[in-house]
């Protein structure tokens, strides 16, 4: 079967799931939106009473915060709702809540769609991966930021602060004009809503709280976007070779989650079906799962497994699978 007839085949099978159901994102919404905003104002409270049940209670708060990313993301793909301009409303609340400017993510999330393990298109809205031969070619001072650009401490230890704090503050120079008016109609929303808390509640308790919740959820979101792409045999190759199904079906995890992890980061594992096709609403995606039988014949991630991506640096295109920095040395001092 060719690449054509075989994408029109899962495109048919997957139509089915495409539909979103208003009743469904309505009730989405309430169990996230509601549960967020209860687990914030129990956590201020209880910095009356000690800072460590503020803290127990910001890690679930941050489970809420990334559940409802992915109602921001669903919203950007314009899946959550039949009405494009009720993805747009229900895109921007959620933007604002998750640090993120609608359009701005909406259009670079959508060039890693379209570019997802292309070796020739590489650069936005993913993470910085190099080749073999690439990173043997750096200078000594760029191997070094490469290194620590991939370095877990920096990745998922500053990478939440750099994200929401600094990149997805300012808009890049090929931004058009809508995009740049939501950003900064975005950042203004922000400091409009974090003045009048910081004014109501008294700046140090909005820090104490809402400060792990934004860190804690950073974190998770960047581990998701990184664990569902960043596997040893995952997919990558230049544009003359590289096609879509293949990069959705080989390129994109299919990370098992235990229920209530799966659920909290609404069904994101299944993100090779995600991939695929971004218009199934995230609700949907584990029907697919079940019952198309194809979508099951996909390599698995689970919990465990996922913590030796974290010794995944560079691709090699010969062997293609992902090695770590120790293999290039080796494969160095055999040169």
């Amino acid at each position: 079967m060719n690449i054509q007839a075989e994408q029109s085949h899962w495109k048919k099978d997957i139509a089915p799931y495409q539909r979103s159901d208003i009743r469904k994102s309505a009730w989405q919404l309430t169990n996230t939106i509601v549960p967020f905003l209860v687990l914030w104002c129990l956590a201020y409270l209880s910095l009356s009473v000690s800072f460590w049940i503020t803290l127990a209670l910001t890690i679930p708060a941050a489970g809420f915060a990334v559940r409802t990313f992915i109602i921001f993301h669903d919203c950007c793909h314009d899946s959550f709702f039949k009405s494009r301009h009720a993805n747009v409303l229900v895109g921007v609340i959620t933007g604002l809540m998750t640090f993120f400017p609608y359009y701005q993510w909406k259009y670079e999330h959508a060039i890693h769609h379209a570019t997802s393990g292309n070796l020739s298109r590489r650069g936005t809205g993913d993470i910085w991966t190099l080749t073999v031969d690439e990173y043997l070619a750096l200078s000594s001072l760029r191997r070094m930021l490469y290194r620590m650009y991939r370095n877990p401490l920096v990745m998922f230890g500053l990478g939440p602060i750099y994200i929401l704090l600094i990149e997805y503050r300012f808009n890049n120079k090929r931004a058009g004009r809508k995009e740049r008016l939501n950003t900064y109609a975005t950042n203004l929303g922000l400091i409009g809503i974090i003045g009048l808390l910081c004014w109501t509640l008294g700046w140090d308790k909005f820090l104490l709280v809402q400060g792990p919740i934004l860190y804690l959820s950073g974190m998770a979101g960047i581990w998701l976007f990184y664990v569902q792409h960043q596997f040893e045999k995952t997919y990558y190759e230049k544009d003359e070779n590289w096609d879509y199904v293949s990069a959705a079906m080989e390129g994109s995890s299919f990370y098992k989650l235990p229920t209530i992890l799966q659920w909290m980061t609404g069904n994101i594992g299944f993100h090779h079906i995600h991939h695929l096709s971004s218009q199934v609403p995230n609700y949907n995606l584990q029907r697919a799962y079940k019952n198309i039988p194809s979508m099951r014949n996909v390599s698995s991630v689970g919990l465990l497994s996922s913590l030796r991506s974290l010794r995944y640096r560079v691709w090699d295109e010969e062997r293609k699978k992902f090695v770590g920095f120790r293999a290039i040395s080796n494969l160095k001092s055999k040169m």
